[in-house]
């Protein structure tokens, strides 16, 4: 009985028709996963920013939605004072957000252990590495904690904020601190 309805249903019109349609729209269905899956990984994507490292810049809830653009980093573009995002060289699942500080080459002069002291030290940026910081030095896990990071694992630039909604706009004006170094 049941082969009977399954039989009937396959022989419908309806049946037919609905396996056109998959065919039309399949090829367009797989070009738009194609394009956003390019864009996401090429050109542009969408960073959800939390924690406090770059307080006061970006908020601390979970809820600070940023676009980040990913040709700057392939082209070397990116420069002192930007928002980059990188993979962590701590636990390489996960990307941070934090600011460029000093480039290759470039000397830094950093306060080791804010919480406890005023101790500094300066170090001289190693080729093919960049020094990143968090905007919030007194809870931030960055290059003070593990050194220069590779160039390799600088992600994108995020330049806007789409998120919240009240703090909606560019991130360009919010370089943050003093960027001579």
């Amino acid at each position: 009985m049941a082969f009977g309805y399954i039989r009937q249903f396959l022989a419908s019109e309806a049946f037919k028709n609905t396996g056109r349609e998959i065919r039309d729209v399949g090829p367009r269905l797989v070009k738009f996963v194609c394009f956003v899956q390019v864009t996401k990984t090429h050109l542009l994507t969408v960073a959800l920013c939390y924690g406090p490292s770059m307080l006061p810049t970006i908020g601390l809830a979970g809820n600070n939605l940023c676009l980040a653009e990913r040709i700057s980093t392939r082209f070397d573009r990116i420069g002192v004072g930007d928002i980059v995002m990188v993979r962590s060289p701590e636990a390489p699942r996960k990307t941070v957000a934090k600011r460029l500080i000093a480039t290759e080459g470039q000397s830094v002069t950093y306060v080791v252990d804010p919480k406890n002291g005023d101790r500094s030290e300066t170090i001289v940026v190693p080729k093919g590495h960049v020094w990143v910081e968090g905007d919030n030095i007194y809870a931030s896990r960055d290059s003070r904690n593990f050194g220069p990071v590779p160039y390799g694992l600088v992600e994108g630039r995020i330049f806007w904020r789409i998120w919240p909604p009240k703090d909606f706009g560019s991130l360009e004006q919010s370089k943050g601190k003093d960027m001579d170094s």
